[in-house]
């Protein structure tokens, strides 16, 4: 059993804002008069991560302006149709999707959910798989029984966000399939690259009665992803499910980080990763002995036998996002009863400790009162990382200084140029 998982050391996070992301977080505020419900997607892998807080301040305008959400908070991944009885003012509804449901232990998104609601409850939470049908349907009912229960509007506008790679043009692709009857030919070219999408899309007819459209949206990423560890691990964290270009950093730090989260969810699993480990395989913290071990087991070796760890890092990193995933995402939630305090965590977000106490009453309960506490101290965080100016880089300030002096000096120009036409 590990006693001690030491955290890795990991790269200064890069900068990945193309000017396209720009353009889309300058138009959304115009496109949000016309939209009726914000589809926000996020991957369920990085629940608090996958938060874009620059959407923030226009979703709240946003609601503000039309009288917030009337209805009632919480989930409505358990409860397809929990929305309001026909009113007559404006149409306000945030629903944020979780997809890659089947990438997390089953046995944590009840608790999620429900500290989701505690901490949230002006968002509307719905786990989803973009492979099952079933998830699809679901939302597809929730678009529509929101179009019905607002008879007075003529169709329902739905505008989806989030960052890039998470899902948002499969997604409208999935809910054209089901929701227009007939074969339906797919609207939305998709990649497994980030910042595939690079415009607004054209208005996409979801369902025909009631009707409902959507608009697609680029992905949009942070334009800093912050200072010190806390910005690094983002970085990374982002890497790994592609969120962000790859090519930005080396694999070594990425099958580091992945190493060590794997073994906070379930130490057992990195001594099962495929090629067929020796049964005896005591799980491993050490990045560039696993690597090595792993090298020797798919026979990616250099010239002299020497194991090739950036193959062998690349392998686990595409392992992970496919097979790998379903691993984690069978990790046994109950703690040890061997030790007297270790580690737990669920997803790449949330990690907690659990002592001896807690582990003989370690119930559904008890995993939502840790993750409201994860939640409260990535608000904390976030609060603190605004006020020493963690959200902008020192680029970003230089340029804002500069944008501000120059405003300033036309200002003044302008102002004399009126003096002298008034001589």
């Amino acid at each position: 059993m590990l006693t001690h998982i030491p955290f890795p050391v990991l790269p200064v996070p890069p900068s990945w804002f193309p000017g396209h992301m720009l353009q889309f977080a300058r138009m959304l505020p115009s496109l949000l008069t016309r939209t009726d419900v914000v589809l926000e997607l996020r991957d369920a892998r990085l629940p608090l991560t996958s938060i874009n807080r620059n959407f923030e301040g226009a979703l709240q305008k946003w609601r503000s302006e039309r009288g917030g959400n009337k209805a009632d908070s919480g989930s409505v991944a358990a409860m397809p149709t929990p929305f309001p009885s026909a009113s007559f003012g404006p149409v306000c509804e945030r629903i944020v999707v979780f997809n890659k449901r089947d990438l997390v232990p089953q046995w944590g998104i009840e608790p999620f959910q429900k500290a989701m609601a505690a901490k949230y409850p002006d968002q509307r939470v719905f786990f989803a798989s973009w492979n099952r049908p079933r998830d699809i349907k679901m939302l597809n009912d929730m678009l529509v029984n929101i179009a019905k229960s607002n008879p007075h509007i003529p169709e329902l506008n739905v505008l989806v966000v989030g960052m890039p790679n998470v899902g948002k043009s499969t997604l409208l692709n999935a809910l054209r399939n089901i929701g227009i009857a007939g074969p339906t030919a797919k609207a939305l070219r998709t990649s497994s690259q980030p910042g595939f999408t690079r415009v607004l899309s054209t208005r996409l007819k979801l369902s025909m009665d009631p009707p409902v459209y959507s608009f697609d949206s680029p992905g949009v990423m942070l334009p800093f992803l912050g200072n010190g560890d806390k910005g690094a691990e983002r970085g990374v964290k982002l890497a790994l499910i592609a969120g962000i270009k790859e090519g930005l950093y080396d694999v070594e730090s990425l099958a580091s980080y992945l190493l060590y989260r794997l073994n906070v969810l379930d130490p057992a699993s990195s001594a099962r990763v495929p090629a067929h480990p020796p049964p005896d395989t005591p799980p491993m913290t050490d990045v560039s002995a696993f690597l090595d071990a792993l090298a020797l087991r798919l026979r990616m070796l250099k010239r002299g036998g020497i194991p090739d760890q950036a193959r062998a890092a690349v392998w686990f990193i595409n392992w992970w996002r496919t097979e790998g995933g379903l691993l984690a995402a069978a990790a046994p939630n109950a703690p040890r009863a061997d030790a007297q305090t270790h580690r737990r965590g669920w997803g790449f977000d949330f990690e907690w400790t659990v002592d001896t106490a807690e582990a003989q009453r370690y119930d559904a309960a008890l995993v939502q009162q840790k993750m409201e506490g994860c939640i409260d101290a990535f608000e904390r965080a976030a609060v603190q990382e605004a006020r020493e100016g963690g959200g902008v880089s020192s680029t970003q300030e230089r340029k804002l200084i500069r944008e501000q002096v120059l405003a300033k000096r036309a200002v003044r120009t302008k102002a004399r140029l009126a003096a002298r036409r008034g001589r």
